[in-house]
């Protein structure tokens, strides 16, 4: 698969990255952590939702006895905002194979108290125990080779602050899933795109909790505009992905009374479907 036309000539690793520094938490006391969140991944005044799974993601594996997140579920519950919060996890259960255990993401408001942003449910394991054994139907995203793609660069010139998130993302979306930036919303819930970070980090399990989230909402492409909210976010993570870049699908089958879904797939260099996710979010009608 090709690299990315615009990768810096010095690559960032796993471990010494933006990504990793701004999703790295300090353990004050066994299961409390503290985070300064990261202005660098918003759109408009939101944090990322991708990006705060991350964060919570890194706490857990922190604080459970298995490295890697197998599935996580997110309630959004308010809106986080960028700057200082503490996130405190438990564990459920311990097993041989899989342990779970639950994060919360708290803020607080001006009068000094706490105010929960996020409630995680998460099952982390091994994902280098897995055998190798695939049997599947699924078939990799048909989108074009990357320089036929277009990225937020190749666009108008955003508003200032409206999408910092923008400059921390490679993103080549495939074009014909981008009507609506032309005007002409195809009517249908698809995006797609390749996928990677701005730096050249090579993937791991926790950008792909970013990854699931990273790309326009599908309401775009239906004939929406404005802030779609996600409500809740089920990530499945299938494989530890192989070094180049991702290929992203999502797609919304169903809008009705305000929520849709977005069913994510990610699929490595190596072809492999590496994560899955669901989400339930909100859209402004009318």
């Amino acid at each position: 698969m090709p690299e990315a036309a615009s990768a810096p000539a010095t690559r960032a690793t796993i471990g010494d990255s933006e990504f990793d520094r701004d999703t790295a938490v300090a353990r004050r006391a066994p299961g409390v952590y503290d985070i300064d969140l990261s202005a660098g991944w918003t759109i408009i005044n939101a944090v990322n939702g991708g990006y705060l799974l991350a964060v919570l993601g890194r706490a857990l594996a922190d604080s459970l006895p298995h490295p890697d997140p197998f599935t996580i579920s997110a309630h959004y519950l308010t809106a986080s905002q960028p700057g200082p919060a503490v996130v405190r996890t438990e564990t459920v259960r311990t097993g041989r194979t899989l342990s779970t255990g639950q994060a919360s993401l708290l803020q607080y408001d001006e009068q000094g108290r706490e105010v929960e942003r996020i409630r995680v449910l998460a099952s982390y394991g091994d994902l280098d125990s897995l055998p190798d054994d695939v049997r599947t139907t699924a078939r990799p995203p048909a989108i074009p080779p990357m320089e036929q793609c277009f990225g937020p660069e190749d666009g108008p010139a955003p508003v200032d602050g409206s999408s910092a998130i923008a400059d921390r993302l490679m993103l080549k979306l495939d074009p014909s899933t981008l009507g609506w930036a032309l005007g002409q919303p195809s009517g249908k819930g698809e995006m797609r795109a390749w996928f990677g970070l701005a730096d050249g980090r090579e993937h791991d399990p926790l950008s792909l909790l970013l990854a699931v989230d990273a790309l326009p909402p599908t309401a775009f492409e239906i004939g929406l505009s404005g802030w779609v909210p996600t409500v809740e976010l089920t990530v499945h993570v299938r494989s530890r992905p192989a070094p180049g870049p991702l290929r992203v699908s999502i797609t919304t089958r169903n809008l009705a009374g305000g929520f849709l879904e977005e069913d994510a797939e990610v699929w490595d260099s190596a072809d492999r479907l590496v994560a899955q996710s669901r989400q339930l979010a909100r859209v402004r009608l009318g």
